[in-house]
């Protein structure tokens, strides 16, 4: 059963439309719902032409790390990470132990997708993936699944699924899970038999926490280093987030001054970076492509690792590590 408010006004509305009708239909017969009840819940979604102008407004110029570095990697950013993992000690030792995810790491993706929990989202979950699935052809296909699970996730929480509020796009929580990840990878991580991302931080460090797990995140293991490589061919960058060169295919193309004592035979990912003091060349390993995982950019990630270092330093405790 979903808990749903009562309904107080009938404009023209989502449950009206045939393409709505048929989306119930089809979920209906798939997960056991009633038609009804769906359809009453499409009674309560808005169309909200914010959202569409969020979508679809025109790219802005497209970041380099320079910028990057101006945004995420701010002493404010910096302070308000260390006081998150003051107060939330007990759940970042707890998550790198069953997961082996350091406290830094699961702070700084916070701190990089909410400012902490601060910036998480005012938009209902239910207007923004009915307005995107139903009025946004682009991709509807996509959202209609995000939809589909998000209805799946109320029901499975037992959660008012008119009160859930998150992004534009449908993110939701401390760190940003859409409806299929939540369902995936959120963990109830307090055991208090809700897997609270909005208001619990102790549940969004666990889910964050066993999201990079479950993405192949390895315990204790480097994620990224810096190399002087300018006289390196240039197309030996930015190729892939995958790793896809040799530590041995790296060496004989001259990189030889700046690589740490890794394997030969380990597969790594060389990136160069637009930074404030010119080009910048940093190898990735498995874990920085992991943390791309969460969301696909050489950028974010390195973000998440820098400002995991600014956190390591500021904090300067076991629990940092």
């Amino acid at each position: 059963m979903l808990l749903v408010s009562p309904v107080t006004t009938y404009a023209v509305e989502y449950a009206d439309r045939e393409e709505v009708q048929a989306f119930v239909k089809e979920l209906a017969a798939q997960e056991s719902f009633n038609e009804r009840e769906l359809l009453t819940i499409f009674r309560h979604a808005k169309y909200k032409q914010k959202i569409i102008d969020a979508i679809t407004r025109p790219a802005e110029k497209t970041l380099n790390w320079d910028k990057y570095q101006d945004i995420f990697l701010t002493e404010r950013r910096t302070l308000s990470g260390i006081e998150f993992m003051e107060d939330n000690r007990a759940a970042l030792e707890a998550a790198y132990e069953t997961y082996g995810v350091p406290p830094v790491i699961i702070t700084a993706i916070i701190g990089v997708e909410t400012m902490y929990g601060s910036i998480s989202g005012n938009y209902r979950v239910l207007d923004a993936l009915s307005t995107l699935s139903f009025d946004y052809p682009p991709r509807s296909k996509f959202f209609k699944r995000e939809l589909k699970e998000f209805i799946l996730l109320a029901r499975e929480e037992k959660q008012m699924i008119t009160d859930l509020k998150g992004s534009y796009a449908g993110a939701m929580g401390l760190g940003q899970f859409i409806p299929s990840s939540y369902r995936a990878y959120a963990v109830d991580f307090d055991g208090d038999g809700f897997r609270d991302i909005w208001n619990n931080p102790t549940d969004a460090i666990g889910s964050v926490a066993n999201y990079l797990n479950k993405h192949g995140w390895q315990r204790d293991k480097q994620i990224t280093f810096e190399v002087s490589a300018s006289e390196v061919p240039a197309d030996l960058f930015n190729v892939s987030l995958k790793p896809t060169r040799s530590i041995k295919a790296l060496r004989s193309l001259g990189m030889t001054d700046d690589l740490p004592p890794l394997d030969a035979e380990q597969i790594v990912s060389p990136m160069r970076l637009d930074g404030k003091q010119g080009e910048e060349y940093w190898i990735g390993l498995k874990n920085f492509y992991v943390i791309t995982r969460y969301n696909h950019s050489k950028l974010y990630a390195m973000a998440v690792f820098q400002l995991s270092e600014g956190l390591r330093q500021g904090a300067g405790t076991v629990a940092a590590r």
